[in-house]
């Protein structure tokens, strides 16, 4: 009420609704693990296109198969991407010192991060007014791709202008440290009347680095293990989510480690309510193989699918030639393209999931489908007329024998989407008195949300009461639920299921007598 009622007259009060709006979560933002040429070491990193992968991390590397998958997420759809590159002991970055005049080392640079890219910068420095300028570049094949500029610097610590603070806080492509403390500003090169680098004059005012950059010569070594701690700093993007993981990298290990790593990141990927994608490995050449990898190579996941097989590509650091790459990126790109175009719960397979630009590396029959898809297996098939297609939608948990309620692909994705939705959403209940008025608004909030998805076709059924039900209330938060601080939110949906065998049943009729 208002706080004095004084005077005779209406009073107007705007009072809080209680409605608390649960929005739906990314269903497809995909992480990305692997070894790259260049970029920020093990820290997941937001990019939106090929081209600012290329610009962050060096775009494609013969050594990075994650490179290649990446690729083709961003042309079959996809949309938002983190990648997340591997620290390596042999990964090392390029370094140059900038003496001052009397040859003392003056301030210290390194390339931003380590790598054999680093050394293609060269370095400049300008004087003017008791400041001095710092001009970057780097140059690949007489070419320079990119360049930075940081004017009016000081070497002073602390200073507003400091030269190692300004640059270090902004810079893409290089560090500073400081140097002797005895020393002056760098000795600058010959300049143009507007205080740029003279690149006309000799000596030229630009220095290359002096200690090269180097990539790893050992990827391999440790590989699974370096793969997997690379992998949980996905943990650190929160509040943001990621959806998907691909780790192409996994299918180039031996075959204990393989399995190890599959595990450990299909475990991962259910602690973090997101989905792994695994590849067959190069020696997967036939649909025999690939059906004995199960039980063996992968154990079975719920959180987890498998797509055979690999795929070939025209390889752009070999034109003329293919590569074979595997097949995760690819399927990410198609679920990010069906859950825009149709929504998580339609299953990312059928006519729809065409998959283009790339040939099956091994042909899949009919017949070949019809022995993998029972044990869980999703092929790819060439259909003519249409092309190649994702033609199966069964999570690693989806062998006929197992007969599991997660047994399909997008079954499992929506779960996880309203899973990472309603976490998301129900933020607002911590520390709220738990009561009916907590419960009730719970009850609406959660509802809303669920009818929302409802009318978007997301679940089975014809009225709501036959598609989902919230329950939030005394019989499931009991007195001694609430008395440890406990609130319970039963959510139940009826999920939309894929329809796999599609029977069609021809009857003749005979000839009719006639009366």
């Amino acid at each position: 009420m208002p706080s004095t009622l004084n005077a005779p007259g209406i009073y107007i009060e705007e009072l809080p609704s209680g409605v608390h709006p649960i929005s739906g979560v990314s269903t497809s933002d995909t992480a990305f693990v692997d070894w790259f040429p260049r970029g920020p070491l093990s820290t997941p990193t937001r990019i939106t296109s090929f081209a600012d992968f290329t610009r962050v991390f060096g775009g494609l590397h013969a050594q990075s198969v994650a490179s290649y998958a990446i690729l083709q997420y961003f042309q079959h759809g996809g949309a938002v991407a983190w990648v997340v590159r591997l620290a390596d002991a042999g990964d090392t970055a390029a370094a140059l010192d900038l003496k001052d005049s009397a040859s003392k080392k003056s301030l210290s640079v390194t390339a931003a991060n380590p790598g054999a890219w680093g050394s293609n910068l060269q370095v400049a420095v300008t004087t003017s007014g008791g400041t001095f300028s710092i001009f970057v570049r780097e140059v690949v094949s007489g070419r320079v791709v990119d360049a930075e500029v940081f004017r009016n610097l000081v070497r002073t610590a602390g200073a507003g202008n400091s030269a190692v603070d300004v640059v270090n806080a902004t810079s893409r492509l290089i560090r500073l440290g400081a140097g002797v403390s005895t020393a002056g500003d760098p000795e600058a090169g010959a300049a143009t009347p507007t205080g740029e680098p003279d690149d006309t004059a000799t000596p030229s005012p630009w220095a290359a680095m002096t200690t090269a950059g180097a990539d790893t010569t050992a990827l391999a070594t440790n590989l699974g293990t370096k793969l997997d701690t690379a992998m949980r700093t996905l943990v650190t993007i929160e509040p943001f989510v990621f959806n998907l993981l691909c780790i192409p990298a996994m299918a180039t290990l031996n075959a204990a480690d393989q399995k190890a790593l599959v595990a450990s990141a299909a475990t991962f990927c259910a602690a973090e309510h997101a989905f792994l994608l695994v590849d067959p490995p190069a020696t997967t050449t036939t649909p025999g193989t690939a059906q004995g990898l199960i039980g063996t190579a992968f154990d079975p996941s719920q959180d987890a699918a498998f797509y055979y097989p690999r795929l070939l590509m025209p390889d752009p650091l070999a034109p003329g030639l293919t590569r074979n790459i595997e097949p995760s990126g690819v399927v990410a790109g198609i679920m990010a393209r069906t859950d825009a175009t149709r929504g998580v719960w339609k299953a990312p397979a059928g006519i729809d999931a065409v998959v283009g630009g790339v040939t099956l590396a091994v042909p899949v029959t009919e017949a070949d489908s019809g022995a993998l898809n029972p044990l869980g297996i999703n092929a790819f098939r060439s259909l003519p007329v249409i092309g190649n297609v994702v033609w199966g939608a069964r999570t690693l948990f989806g062998a006929d024998t197992r007969a599991s309620e997660w047994k399909y692909v997008s079954v499992r994705r929506t779960a996880l989407y309203l899973e990472q939705s309603l976490d998301a959403g129900l933020k607002w209940v911590v520390f709220e008195p738990n009561d009916e008025p907590l419960w009730s608004q719970i009850r609406l909030n959660v509802g809303a949300f669920m009818q929302d998805l409802f009318r978007k076709g997301a679940f089975q059924g014809t009225t709501p009461r036959e598609a989902y039900f919230v329950r939030c209330d005394k019989t499931t938060t009991t007195q001694p639920d609430i008395d440890r601080g406990v609130v319970n939110i039963l959510v139940g949906f009826a999920p939309l299921k894929p329809a796999e065998f599609v029977v069609i049943q021809i009857q003749q009729l005979a000839g009719q007598a006639t009366a």
